[in-house]
């Protein structure tokens, strides 16, 4: 048998899981650093995502001045800006690993290829049904919120900030924007795990355990309207439409990113970036765990953290039949 390689998975990371939260105590500044340079001073998906949002900021989405005044042709570019980056930033890392098969199955967790023929999905199968999640439902939301926010700040209803006016502010909320989603996430992601909700709305995303690109967005639409209130943090907080064109992006195309199936983009054989957590890998496996993400504590705090062993399978098992007995 392979070094990360097991009966249940064709890779991981090395087990049981390290906790990488900056939120350990005591501090440890050293971990602080290296967690900062790693996200936000070398290539990684924040730094990717932040590029896009300020080119879109800069030649694709309507200004401020323009979303004064609801009107059709506005909110419709905006849907089309949302479609197309998700288009690309989804269509592209399911192009490269799944269709190309860029690496094989080098660092995929998960074996098995994603899924054809089977009822269970709409139009029976896999691609086609998170496709049709992500671009009809999850694209309309993300233009409502998004623009129902620019309307706001435009009016003077939401506080603005320029990097001018509050440059530490500006910088700070840019890296705290990942950080509340990861909180929102974790606190919403638990309500649509109460038996009743998950049911009838989040059953339809954890459809996908063996996770792909297009997993990534693909939601019942109650599930959109739960998940996309994280951006309402915009009307309260002051804020450029650099942070909201970011977050709309993060927690949208972004998704893909997260939800790849893999672990790492390799180019010659090297690590280049990192792309989806075995963390989550494990959520969409073993369901009643890991509800969060690795950035914040909650998960090891309230008992529901799968570190990756058989020990964590089998409470994580069982808690699930209580859940649902």
């Amino acid at each position: 048998m392979r070094e990360h390689q097991s009966k249940d998975w064709n890779y991981h990371p090395d087990l049981p899981l390290s906790d990488p939260s900056v939120f350990n105590w005591p501090p440890r500044p050293g971990f602080i650093a290296h967690w900062f340079w790693r996200n936000w001073l070398m290539l990684s998906e924040r730094v990717i995502l932040l590029v896009l949002a300020v080119f879109a900021w800069a030649f694709l989405f309507p200004s401020l001045e323009t979303t004064q005044r609801f009107a059709v042709a506005w909110i419709a570019q905006i849907w089309l800006v949302n479609m197309a980056l998700m288009i690309v930033v989804s269509g592209g890392l399911h192009w490269y690993f799944y269709i190309l098969k860029g690496q094989g199955k080098r660092l995929k967790f998960d074996a098995r290829d994603q899924a054809k023929g089977n009822r269970l999905w709409s139009f029976s199968n896999q691609v086609h049904d998170n496709i049709f999640w992500s671009l009809t439902s999850g694209v309309a939301q993300l233009t409502v919120f998004q623009a129902f926010t620019m309307w706001l700040m435009a009016n003077g209803y939401s506080p603005v900030i320029t990097l001018g006016s509050n440059p530490v502010w500006f910088v700070a909320f840019l890296v705290l924007i990942p950080i509340w989603s990861a909180f929102h996430f974790y606190w919403v992601h638990r309500l649509l795990h109460i038996p009743l909700l998950y049911k009838r709305v989040h059953s339809l995303h954890h459809r996908n355990v063996n996770i792909g690109p297009w997993s990534g967005f693909s939601m019942h639409p109650v599930e959109h309207l739960i998940y996309l209130t994280t951006l309402c943090i915009h009307w309260i907080v002051a804020s450029h439409p650099i942070h909201l064109f970011f977050h709309v992006i993060y927690q949208g195309p972004g998704a893909a990113m997260t939800h790849t199936g893999y672990e790492d983009l390799l180019i010659r054989d090297k690590r280049r970036l990192a792309l989806g957590t075995f963390y989550h890998q494990l959520h969409h496996r073993y369901y009643e765990c890991n509800y969060g993400n690795q950035e914040m504590p909650w998960d090891r705090w309230f008992g529901t953290f799968h570190d990756g062993s058989e020990a964590a399978t089998t409470e994580t098992r069982s808690r699930k039949k209580r859940m649902y007995s």
